[in-house]
């Protein structure tokens, strides 16, 4: 694990997206079948269940505890991937996945927009998330989750 900051908060309509990207060691098909395979999304992010087509619905149990539905609003395999997640109270963020060759690597890039003003949480959420993305492809054990977040969370904070 890195402990170099991946995730960017900036304003935008009264609240905050999170930007955050890596490259990895692996081919576009392989990243997209890493963020579209149910099996595989279990290994570093969330467990889904549902319908990966454009106006699909998913149900979503993150390994950040995070547990909601969502719809697929983009499904351009293997590059583009965007999905509008809804929590209980009627709320919705959108979280948007794009991947492109990056000479024999490919690169992940992730915003999640609708997030409050002060998403710092979120942005090293995200931070772990892709780390452990990184992880699950090279084969090895993935993080304890929280235990990474409350790692990274003060710098987070602090930059916020």
């Amino acid at each position: 694990m890195t402990d170099r900051t991946l995730s960017t908060v900036r304003p935008e309509a009264g609240g905050a997206v999170v930007h955050v990207e890596d490259v990895y060691d692996t081919s576009v098909a392989d990243l997209w079948s890493a963020i579209s395979e149910p099996d595989r999304l279990a290994r570093w992010l969330a467990v889904v269940s549902g319908d990966l087509r454009v106006g699909g619905t998913l149900r979503m149990r993150f390994t950040s505890s995070w547990e909601g539905t969502g719809e697929v609003l983009v499904c351009d395999a293997p590059h583009h991937l965007v999905v509008a997640s809804r929590e209980e109270d009627g709320s919705e963020t959108v979280i948007e996945a794009r991947i492109s060759p990056e000479g024999e690597q490919a690169r992940l890039v992730v915003e999640e927009r609708g997030l409050p003003t002060d998403a710092s949480d979120y942005a090293a959420g995200w931070q772990v998330h892709l780390e452990d993305l990184g992880a699950a492809l090279a084969g090895r054990e993935t993080s304890d989750w929280s235990a990474r977040w409350r790692q990274l969370i003060p710098s987070y904070r602090r930059e916020g």
